[in-house]
Formats: C-alpha cells, structure tokens, sequence
C-alpha cells in the first residue's frame, strides 16, 4: 500500500532497479560508476514528472527535501546530460513493463495523435534554427482547431490504457503517415481510429501484411455507412484515448515543452511516457487506482 511519498519513492525504485539489471550492459560508459547511480536518477525524473515537476529547476529544488531518498543528487547540468544520455534507457524501461503487463497485451486498440508545440506560435519567426533542423515544422491540430510549430505524438493504446507504443512526427505529417509506419510493428491487432487515419489502400494494406484491422467512422459524403448503433459503439471505446491524452496534459504536461533542443525534448517525452506506464503497473501491483492522481492524492503535502 502506497500511504506517502516516501513509499511512492521506495515502490517505484524498486520496480527500476529490478528492470534496470538488464538494461544496464546496454548503456555501460567508460569510467567510474557515478556516486548517484543510474537506476537513482532515472527514479528521481520519473517521480519528478509523477508529481508535476516538470521543470528541472523545479524538479531539483524539491528534491533538495528529500536528500533522506536521495543523498547523492547531481547539480542540474550533470542532471540534464545523464537524463539525456540515458533517453534510450527510460524509453528501455517503459517497454520491459509493457512486455509484463496483462492489460498490454490486449489486441483491442486505438490510435490518436496530440500536439507537442516546440515554440509559441508567434515566436516561430525567432525560433532557434535548431528545431528545424530537427524535424519541427508548422502543422495544425484538427481536434483542438490549434496551428502549431513542432511535432504530433502519435499513441497506440491498449483497452486497458496502457500505451503500447508511440511515434514523433513533424506537425505537418499526416495521421495516415505516421499510422503506416507505427502499425507496421505490430501484428493481429483491432484498431480503433478517427476520420483523420481513413485510407483504405493503408487499410488493405494492414490487412493484408500485417493481420491488423484499422477500423474508421468514414466521412458524411462517403457512399458506405455504418449503422447509428456502431458509430455509438466506436465513439465509445475510443473515449479511453481522450482519457489518456488528458492524464499526459494535465498530470504530465506533456504539451509544455521547457526543452532546448530536439534530444530534450526526446528525453522528457520518454520520461513522461515512462511514467505513465509505470503507475499503471503499480496500480495493478497493489490493487489501488489512486497512482495517476498523484498530485491530489498521494502527495498531499508536497
């Protein structure tokens, strides 16, 4: 039973350092091991982003009151060069959890995209060439009537809530695109999707390779309709994807970026991602749905 921060803490560094015994040959570096180790940072940014602290000023700070957790903290430029150096290795530990999981094993999915702006929109002019350099490009999100600069998080999503795998993609980049390569992967699968991933040659063309039925609500003007019935029923199940989009905007303001360059913002997207995963499993672990709440329930006095 989760009944404190500190056992939140103790839970979730526990579960990393079991999964990270495996995952430590594949990012060994040359040297002495660091006094904070990996598997203690890479908790320390994850907790982080679970309480909110998104910032790593912000995230830093607060770790400074609970040096009874953490003893050996690294100042904030180490921080943010080991967080980006062990990117791979969170995105490494949020997958193990996915292979574990019961719930993410279900061949019922759905697909959505949401928008990660890299700058204000009004400020694109000035905006560091860097992002352009790395893929941001203008683009617009239809469900939100929002034109953005910077790139769409592609999310595939178990019934279950548990999201099975992603893919960035510039913002101009349409949905099917992007739904042809991330479904690609992945094999005997039901999709649910919206009006934006409708193609039937992508359509026929994962049924035919890939075993996976994208299922779509076609367009008014198409000549095939579905039933009243089943447009409720799609529209149903895919309510869940929403759900999951708002625990990323609200709890991990996943739509916030506070990075300045392309591979920080890779790190804190893995994070983010890694983090909702890893409560899904403690909420199965101790039977509890409070986990992803955390901010109200479980960290009262933080």
């Amino acid at each position: 039973m989760i009944r404190d921060f500190d056992d939140f803490c103790t839970w979730m560094y526990v579960l990393i350092s079991d999964l990270f015994v495996a995952i430590a040959p594949l990012v060994a570096r040359p040297g002495p091991l660091p006094v904070c180790t990996d598997a203690e940072l890479i908790t320390m940014a994850i907790v982080g982003e679970c309480a909110g602290w998104d910032q790593e000023t912000v995230l830093l700070s607060r770790w400074q009151d609970h040096r009874d957790l953490f003893p050996h903290q690294p100042e904030r430029s180490r921080f943010n060069r080991r967080r980006r150096d062990l990117a791979p290795a969170i995105n490494l530990v949020r997958q193990a959890v996915v292979q574990v999981l019961d719930l993410a094993q279900d061949s019922h999915c759905i697909i959505d995209s949401l928008p990660i702006p890299v700058v204000q929109f009004y400020y694109v002019p000035q905006a560091n060439s860097d992002w352009k350099a790395a893929g941001a490009t203008f683009g617009h999100c239809c469900s939100k009537k929002q034109a953005i600069f910077g790139y769409k998080l592609h999310l595939l999503i178990t019934q279950g809530g548990v999201i099975r795998d992603f893919a960035l993609a510039p913002a101009h980049v349409t949905d099917r695109e992007v739904a042809g390569e991330l479904l690609h992967d992945h094999t005997h699968l039901l999709v649910l999707a919206d009006k934006g991933y409708i193609s039937h040659s992508l359509a026929a063309d994962l049924r035919a390779e890939r075993h996976l039925a994208l299922v779509t609500i076609p367009r008014s003007n198409q000549r095939v309709q579905p039933s009243a019935a089943f447009r409720h029923l799609h529209a149903h199940l895919r309510q869940l994807i929403e759900t999951v989009n708002s625990q990323l905007a609200l709890q991990f303001p996943i739509e916030t970026n506070h990075a300045h360059s392309f591979w920080g913002l890779t790190a804190r997207l893995y994070t983010k991602l890694a983090a909702h995963t890893l409560c899904l499993w403690l909420n199965r672990l101790l039977g509890v749905a409070e986990v992803l709440h955390l901010k109200t329930l479980a960290f009262p006095n933080i």
